[in-house]
């Protein structure tokens, strides 16, 4: 009996993981490049594991001698060295030159990685995409983007040719009060611009592609449609089948799928994204070449070929061409378990799923073995359905809340920094429209979350504060008045917040000789080190006091000591929080020597020590 051959494949974080989690079963040996620590490692001790960064061109090369065919895990690889190793091979250690071949191919990697070209490549074969237009970087300028506007109107969108993920790397030019912004946060990456597209939905259809050795094409098999739904630019949750979708349509998602993928090279796996529009036609966003997110649900959904099974089989060949990739089961969703604002913020949503049962409804957790952050993707959940006649959704409410509820807790607490607790808030409002001593100011009214915790600072300390919204780009003239007049109002402090280009908080500091503190405030893109940057490289002769990204809290603290400087009221109010802030310090100290950390935690998580 002739040997397996041996997969090797780079990169080893959840999809490695749940890859490996496929293969096991059927006898088929994984060799991985990735962290020593990375997900898959805990589920297989692969003596042949290589321990390093998958785009590290040696640890490549070393990886390729440990395996038979390399595959990948994400598409942000070096595709020059795969190249070289499919077509010129690696040196063994007993001198032997072996060619490896890459599936899917180098040439489709590389394809995919600039998404300007990859949609081109689907234009010129008669796939219907957004019309777009290429930028070359560094020549973003008003010029540049007003001839964009000029074709396309307003909106457009502004994407990252390479390295985006999740909806990063994309900017929304929505008017010409956005174009500073947009040549401060894109200017400098290579672009290109693409007419904004009205979509009612997001679908995505997993293809498989099968090859022979020389490359020529033997078929393609199409997962069913599903539905995707994105928050914060990641996907939460999708759907089987798709949400008020026609099941013609959903086919006609399946059949432009199957012809993106016919026009690619290589054998495994693809995941097409879609939008639907409102005239109920189809245009393709993107391609990834790996297993992906939206057909996480077909593990349990169609149990006998798994979209990791599928890839397996696909890059060894031994596709069974006659298989029907039919569900069974009447729906599916899918949750993703995000991290939420603390690390056990997910626990009672994974609670809920050994205890979440229906006659009508199967419940599968599946957890990731990596450390909870903000955001990050720890885990999912897959709820299907036997019975067409109670909708799933409705059955799967339970747990639909509570990852919405994850979500919104990671959202309020994302601007809520330390509050001043030990000092003692006013019994009224200490808002004062007519006296205020500070100011606070934001660019948009989309930064008032992040500006509710300097409120809360100044209530406590019952500083009169008053706000308002001036945009340095779209108001000039309020915020210039503001700026000259504030000093003649008897202000001492203004703080301006602002996201993206952030310019307020220093043409706010050019009008007035009050100190002015600035908040960068994070946007959906470059989280918010665009707007932190903007606002601390002032130059020489006008400073901006700036605190960290959406941390308005220490901005109005820093206001209060500004205040404390000359009134002792407040310097008397700041130094009592201050020692409060020690105490509360030294008395946590004593308790965790005192009961040891075990307990410690088990009285602070409010269960006990068990």
């Amino acid at each position: 009996m002739a040997k397996k051959p041996v997969i090797g494949l780079l990169g080893g974080g959840q999809l490695g993981r749940m890859a490996q989690e496929a293969a096991g079963p059927l006898g088929i040996e994984i060799v991985v490049l990735d962290a020593a620590d990375c997900p898959f490692r805990q589920v297989s001790h692969n003596a042949k594991h290589v321990a390093g960064s998958f785009n590290d061109p040696d640890k490549i090369r070393e990886l390729a001698t440990k395996c038979d065919i390399l595959t990948v895990e994400i598409e942000h690889v070096n595709t020059e060295i795969l190249e070289e190793i499919a077509t010129r091979g690696v040196t063994l250690s007993t001198g032997e030159v072996k060619k490896v071949p890459v599936h899917p191919s180098w040439e489709t990697i590389r394809l995919i990685q600039d998404k300007y070209l990859q949609k081109e490549h689907f234009l010129q074969a008669g796939i219907p995409v957004a019309p777009q237009i290429a930028i070359s970087a560094g020549t973003l300028t008003r010029e540049s983007l007003s001839e964009v506007a000029e074709s396309f109107g307003f909106p457009f969108m502004l994407k990252a040719r390479k390295g985006s993920y999740d909806g990063r790397g994309n900017f929304e030019v929505r008017s010409t009060d956005d174009f500073d912004e947009a040549i401060l946060a894109m200017g400098k990456l290579q672009l290109y611009a693409e007419k904004f597209v009205a979509f009612e939905k997001e679908l995505a259809v997993m293809v498989v592609r099968t090859e022979n050795d020389e490359g020529t094409l033997r078929n393609v098999h199409a997962y069913p449609a599903v539905q995707t739904i994105h928050e914060d630019s990641v996907c939460t949750k999708v759907f089987y089948p798709p949400r008020q979708v026609p099941a013609d349509v959903s086919e006609k998602a399946k059949s432009i799928a199957a012809n993106v993928v016919r026009t690619l090279k290589g054998r495994g796996i693809f995941a097409v994204e879609m939008f639907l529009l409102q005239d109920g036609s189809i245009v393709v966003n993107e391609v990834a070449p790996r297993p992906h997110n939206s057909g996480h649900l077909f593990i349990e959904a169609i149990p006998y070929m798994s979209q990791f099974k599928a890839h397996i089989y696909s890059i060894l060949d031994i596709f069974p061409s006659s298989i029907k990739l039919t569900p069974r089961v009447s729906a599916a969703i899918m949750l993703n378990i995000l991290g939420g604002a603390s690390e056990d913020s997910h626990e009672n949503l994974v609670g809920m799923t050994s205890s979440l049962y229906d006659e009508h409804m199967d419940v599968f957790l599946h957890l990731y073995g990596k450390v909870s952050k903000p955001g990050r993707k720890i885990g999912h959940i897959t709820v299907t359905s036997y019975t067409p006649d109670t909708p799933l959704e409705q059955l799967a409410a339970p747990l639909i809340k509570q990852v919405n509820d994850i979500r919104q807790d990671r959202l309020d607490k994302a601007s809520a920094q330390i509050r001043p607790s030990n000092a003692a808030p006013s019994s009224t409002s200490s808002r004062n429209k007519t006296n205020p001593l500070v100011i606070v100011t934001m660019g948009s009214d989309s930064d008032l979350p992040v500006l509710k915790a300097a409120f809360e600072v100044f209530e406590a300390f019952d500083v009169p504060y008053d706000f308002t919204i001036t945009s340095a780009h779209r108001t000039p003239h309020r915020m210039v008045e503001l700026g000259q007049s504030a000093a003649a109002r008897g202000v001492r402090v203004l703080i301006a917040a602002a996201g993206g280009a952030a310019h307020l908080p220093g043409m706010l500091a050019s009008e007035t000789v009050l100190p002015v503190i600035g908040v960068p405030v994070k946007a959906t893109h470059l989280d918010g080190q665009d707007s932190l940057l903007s606002i601390v490289q002032m130059p020489r002769g006008c400073p901006v006091a700036t605190v960290g990204i959406n941390n308005s809290t220490n901005a109005a603290l820093l206001a209060v000591r500004i205040l404390g400087c000359s009134d002792q009221k407040y310097g008397q109010a700041m130094a009592k929080y201050m020692k409060n802030m020690s105490d509360e310090v030294v008395t946590k100290a004593a308790k965790l020597e005192e009961l040891g950390w075990e307990e410690y935690l088990a009285a602070s998580s409010g269960l006990g020590k068990r």
